[in-house]
């Protein structure tokens, strides 16, 4: 699949199911399509809709970016890729399922009324920056260059994973990135969401979650997940599941 002059990594899940709408998956600041393992799988044989996950340019096996990404990035890919990857595969009844950064930019395409799903499972959303954020990605940084994690991530990404990481941290970590805030984009939200939040997330604490819930009221479903850090369908994997395929239940 080729978005925008890049070609994308990307893998379909099961054939179109009738009245019901495809499962769209958008992953975190340094997922892959690889990254998501099998959670897309199941969670689609489990609710009976078919699913899309990709990897964003620069990401997995997708085309490195060809200039670094701007403070900017997550409305480019939410105002401007992500709609052009669901008119590619003539996907216009889903449920978009954005983890971490992936979350951020569903929320954004949601509330810009550039994506239209049916319904949003917003996975350790940001919708502000927090002083731990920061703090968790310096940990991050060095731990990239002092530990395994370098080669943990390169089973993942193709040979341009150094610029990856660099573009991803060199963004968060930059004095202008801190005043980056997408609360407005919530006000444009009209569908039925799921918050998923960790207990123990390193990456946002539950203001995160407040500000969401208190944005879309009765819309909005809120679920902290003990013994969870960022990425609760990897530390909890089970209860996660239940609670997604629950709720797209409850939207079909």
């Amino acid at each position: 699949m080729r978005i925008d002059g890049y070609r994308l990594e990307y893998r379909r899940i099961g054939p179109p199911a009738p009245d019901r709408p495809a499962l769209v998956f958008l992953h975190e600041g340094l997922g892959s399509v690889s990254l998501w393992r099998d959670f897309p799988d199941r969670l689609c044989a489990r609710t009976g809709c078919s699913g899309l996950v990709y990897s964003r340019a620069g990401h997995g096996a997708s085309d490195q970016r060809l200039t670094p990404r701007s403070p900017g990035f997550m409305h480019e890919e939410a105002l401007g890729l992500l709609p052009q990857v669901l008119q590619a595969f003539q996907l216009r009844d889903v449920i978009l399922i954005g983890h971490s950064d992936g979350a951020s930019i569903a929320i954004i395409a949601t509330g810009a009324g550039t994506v239209r799903p049916r319904a949003l499972i917003l996975e350790a959303p940001h919708v502000f920056v927090e002083e731990v954020t920061i703090h968790s990605i310096r940990d991050t940084v060095d731990r990239y260059r002092t530990t395994d994690l370098r080669d943990r991530l390169a089973r993942h990404h193709g040979p341009g994973l150094d610029r990856l990481f660099d573009d991803w941290a060199t963004v968060w970590l930059s004095p202008g990135f801190r005043s980056w805030n997408i609360e407005a984009s919530l006000h444009g939200i009209e569908c039925p969401t799921l918050v998923i939040q960790g207990e123990d997330d390193e990456y946002g604490t539950p203001k995160q979650v407040e500000a969401i819930g208190n944005a879309l009221g009765d819309r909005s479903e809120i679920l902290m997940v003990p013994g969870s850090r960022h990425a609760p369908h990897a530390d909890q994997r089970a209860a996660v599941e239940e609670a997604m395929a629950e709720f797209i239940a409850r939207c079909v």
